[in-house]
C-alpha cells in the first residue's frame, strides 16, 4: 500500500480511536438470528465430527447451542456431506433447536450449491474456491488477470444465484494462509492481499445484486490478522460497503496459549468497535469455544450503552481539573503495518531494541523465603545457595515499601516506592517508583533508571511540563478509564506528537471481586466451587489482560507490560505476561503451536496429537510447529510455521518443512519420531535436559 493512501486512511478504520463506539454494519438475515446492524455480538462454533455422522453431530451442535452458540458450522467437503446437511437440520429441529446452521465449503462449489439450499448460511474462502494453490508464482497482464476473474465469475454467480433464490446468507471467509497463487503473485503475502481476496468476490456479489454477506479475514497470526480487518474496513467504506464481520484468530491452538491468542486479535478490533460474530478457535471440544468468546464479548456491553472516555472513563483528568487527552494522529504512525516505537535505551535495560520487560506484584508475598521468586520464574536451591532461571523470568518486581530478608538474584532489579528507595543503604538493582509531583520535586533519584507513575490525561498538565527529562526516565502508564486501552493508546500518540521517545511500561489493573456476579457457575463454597472460581477468574484475566495490553504491542507500543492482579497467583500473572508477549510476537519465551481446531474433515485425534506433540517439544524455544488435522488446513493455513505435522490420509501424515512437504503419506505411529529427526537435521534440535 502506498505511502500516500495509508497517510489518507489512517485513523479512519473504526468510528473513534477515543471512546468505544460500534461501527454499525448492514443487518443480515440468518435464519430467525439475524447478524450486524444493532443486533447483539453473536456466538458461533464448529462441529468436529464425522458430517455423515448425523446422530453425532447432532449431539454435538446440542451441546455447543447450550453452551451459548447461535450459529452452528458444519463442513461439507463433498455433495453427500452437503445433503445429509438436511438430515442434521431435520433431526435439530425436531429436538427443539432451531439454530441456524452454517456449511463450510472448501475446493467443492457443487457442495456448496447443495449446501446453500438446506441451511442459512454458507462459507465459502475465495482462496480456494475456484483457484488452486500450488504456490507457483505467476506474472499477469492486467488483461490476463481481468480474465482469470471472469473465470472465477463464472464458477461463483451459480452459487450466488442459489443463495439469492432460498434466502441463505454467505460469509466471504479469507484466510491468511490460505491465499491463492493468483493473490499472492500480484499482491503478496499481505494483509491487502488478503483483503482483496475477498473484495474481488464481494464485487461479484454485489454485480449480482446479492448484498447478504459476511466477510472475515482470519490468520494465525493475530498482528496480521488485525491489520486485514482494519483494511477491509477502510476498503469497504471507500466503496460504499458495510457488511459485517466475523471475527476469528485461525489455528490459536489450546489452553492457555489458545485463550491469550484469541483475545490478542478478537479483543484488539472489539476494543475498537469492529466485530458482529465471533468464533474463539481452540483445539479444544467445540462446546469448550463459546464461553470463551462470551467472556470476550460482554465486556462491552457496558460500552455500548455509551459510556466512554468523556462520559465516565477519565477520573484522573476529572480530579485534576484536565480535559480528556487530545491528540492528532501522527503520520508517522500506520495502523496497516508493524512498526515498534522508536525509544531510547534506558539504563542498557529497557527501550530501544530491548524485547519489551515484565513487572509483577511482590509486595504482599513472603519476602522472608526466598522460594516465592519461583512465580516470577527464578528457582531457587538451598543446597547450592543459588538461582536457575526459567524460560519466563521476570525483569522486574514491584516490592513497594516491604523489604526482602533474602538476597535476590543479581538479573532481577527490585522496584520500590520513592520514599523507601531513599531509605535503602544498598541500592544495588534496586530503583525507585515516583509519583509524577514527587518525580519533580525529587532532589535524589537514581543515576540509572527512575519510574515515574502517570496517567494519560498528565501529558497536557501544566506538571507534564516542568518533568526534568533525560534517559534514565521510564513513564509506567496506568488507566482509570472505562475504555483504557484507547486511554493508553491516545497517550502513545501524543508522545509521537510531542516526539518524545521516553520508554513506557504499559500498567493495567484487574480487580474480579465486584464482577463475580457476572461470573458463570456455582457460587465459591465448596473446594471444587473454589477451583472453578479461580479457573474463571484465571480465564478472565488471560482474556482482558491480551486485549487490553495485546492491542498496543500489536501497534509496536510499549516496552514493558505490567499486570497487576490481587486475587490471582503471581504464578499466574507471570505465565499471562509472557504469554501476551509471545502472542504479538513482541518476545518469544516458548514453542509456538498453530494447531487448527478441528473440525468433520480432520483425519486424527487434534486434541490427543496436539498434546502428544506438546509433551515433546514445548521445550524448543522460539519454534513454530503448525499441528493441522487435513490438507485443508495444511501448508497453506499453516503460515509461518517452521515445520508442520498435517493429515494427509486415514492414518497418514505428510510433514514440512516451512511451506515444503519433506515426507509423505508415512504411518501416524511414526510421523512425531520422523519430525524430530527433521527438526534435528535442522540443526534447532536440543535435548530437554540442556533446554
Amino acid at each position: 500500500m502506498n505511502t500516500d493512501a495509508v497517510k489518507l486512511l489512517q485513523g479512519r478504520y473504526c468510528n473513534s480511536l477515543t471512546e468505544y463506539s460500534r461501527f454499525v454494519t448492514r443487518e443480515v438475515a440468518i435464519g430467525d438470528v439475524p447478524m450486524g446492524g444493532n443486533n447483539p455480538i453473536r456466538i458461533q462454533s464448529m462441529t468436529t465430527t464425522d458430517t455423515l455422522d448425523t446422530i453425532g453431530t447432532v449431539e454435538q451442535s446440542i451441546r455447543m447451542v447450550d453452551a451459548g452458540c447461535e450459529y452452528v458450522r458444519i463442513t461439507a467437503p463433498s455433495i453427500k456431506e452437503a445433503q445429509n446437511l438436511a438430515e442434521i437440520k431435520k433431526q435439530l429441529r425436531l429436538r427443539g433447536y432451531n439454530v441456524p446452521l452454517v456449511a463450510d465449503i472448501h475446493f467443492t462449489p457443487n457442495a456448496a450449491e447443495v449446501a446453500a439450499r438446506i441451511v442459512e448460511k454458507v462459507r465459502v474462502n475465495p482462496g480456494n474456491y475456484a483457484d488452486k494453490k500450488k504456490f507457483d508464482q505467476i506474472d499477469y497482464t492486467d488483461l490476463q488477470y481481468q480474465g482469470e476473474l471472469e473465470r472465477i465469475y463464472q464458477k461463483f454467480a451459480p452459487l450466488v444465484k442459489i443463495c439469492k433464490e432460498y434466502g441463505t446468507a454467505m460469509r466471504i471467509g479469507t484466510n491468511h494462509g490460505s491465499l491463492s497463487d493468483r493473490i499472492m503473485s500480484r499482491y503478496g503475502d499481505t494483509p491487502q492481499g488478503m483483503v482483496e481476496s475477498a473484495m474481488e468476490f464481494m464485487r461479484m456479489c454485489e454485480t449480482l445484486n446479492f448484498y447478504n454477506l459476511v466477510i472475515s479475514m482470519k490468520s494465525s497470526n493475530p498482528q496480521v490478522m488485525v491489520q486485514a480487518y482494519r483494511l477491509l474496513v477502510e476498503t469497504m467504506v471507500a466503496e460504499g460497503m458495510n457488511y459485517p464481520l466475523h471475527l476469528g484468530v485461525t489455528e490459536a491452538g489450546d489452553g492457555e496459549d489458545g485463550r491469550i491468542k484469541s483475545a490478542v486479535g478478537i479483543g484488539t478490533l472489539l476494543d475498537d468497535g469492529l466485530g458482529d460474530t465471533v468464533r474463539v478457535s481452540l483445539t479444544e471440544e467445540p462446546e469448550a469455544e463459546a464461553p470463551v468468546a462470551i467472556e470476550l464479548v460482554k465486556r462491552y456491553s457496558l460500552r455500548a450503552k455509551g459510556e466512554s472516555l468523556k462520559a465516565k472513563g477519565n477520573e484522573a483528568a476529572e480530579e485534576k481539573n484536565l480535559s480528556p487527552l487530545t491528540f492528532n494522529l501522527s503520520s508517522a504512525h500506520s495502523p496497516y503495518e508493524y512498526k515498534k516505537r522508536h525509544t531510547y535505551e534506558a539504563n542498557a535495560f529497557i527501550g530501544g531494541h530491548m524485547v519489551p520487560r515484565v513487572v509483577i506484584d511482590l509486595s504482599k508475598s513472603n519476602l522472608k523465603d526466598a522460594s516465592i521468586l519461583k512465580d516470577a520464574g527464578y528457582l531457587y536451591s538451598p543446597l547450592l545457595d543459588k538461582y536457575n532461571m526459567a524460560e519466563q523470568s521476570v525483569d522486574f518486581v514491584y516490592l513497594a515499601d516491604a523489604l526482602p530478608s533474602f538476597v535476590f538474584p543479581s538479573n532481577l532489579k527490585q522496584l520500590y516506592n520513592y520514599k523507601t528507595w531513599q531509605k535503602l543503604a544498598d541500592k544495588t538493582n534496586c530503583h525507585p517508583v515516583f509519583s509524577l509531583q514527587e518525580y519533580i520535586e525529587a532532589t535524589d533519584r537514581s543515576s540509572k533508571l527512575n519510574l515515574v507513575r502517570i496517567q494519560p490525561a498528565d501529558i497536557d498538565s501544566d506538571q507534564f511540563g516542568s518533568i526534568p527529562f533525560d534517559n534514565s526516565l521510564v513513564f509506567v502508564l496506568e488507566t482509570t478509564a472505562l475504555h483504557g486501552m484507547a486511554d493508553q493508546r491516545g497517550f502513545f500518540f501524543k508522545l509521537e506528537e510531542l516526539g518524545l521517545e521516553i520508554p513506557v511500561i504499559v500498567k493495567r489493573d484487574y480487580e474480579f471481586g465486584a464482577m463475580d456476579n457476572d461470573l458463570e457457575g456455582p457460587k465459591v463454597h465448596e473446594p471444587n466451587d473454589l477451583t472453578t472460581h479461580n479457573s474463571q477468574l484465571t480465564t478472565k484475566l488471560q482474556l482482558y489482560a491480551a486485549t487490553d495490553l495485546g492491542a498496543l504491542l500489536v501497534d509496536g507500543f510499549g516496552d514493558g507490560i505490567w499486570i497487576n492482579a490481587p486475587e490471582l497467583p503471581a504464578s499466574v500473572i507471570t505465565s499471562t505476561a509472557f504469554g501476551i508477549l509471545q502472542a504479538t510476537r513482541s518476545r518469544i519465551s516458548k514453542t509456538e503451536y498453530i494447531s487448527c481446531p478441528s473440525c468433520g474433515r480432520t483425519l486424527f485425534d487434534l486434541m490427543v496429537t496436539t498434546q502428544m506433540i506438546r509433551s515433546r517439544t514445548s521445550h524448543l524455544k522460539g519454534l513454530k510447529i503448525g499441528i493441522m488435522g487435513c490438507i485443508v488446513n495444511g501448508p497453506g493455513e499453516m503460515a509461518d510455521a517452521d515445520y508442520g505435522y498435517v493429515g494427509s490420509g486415514t492414518d497418514k501424515v505428510t510433514l514440512y518443512r516451512g511451506k515444503e512437504a519433506v515426507k509423505k503419506n508415512i504411518s501416524s505411529a511414526n510421523a512425531l519420531d520422523e519430525l524430530i529427526n527433521i527438526i534435528k537435521d535442522d540443526g534447532n534440535w536440543v535435548e530437554q535436559e540442556q533446554a
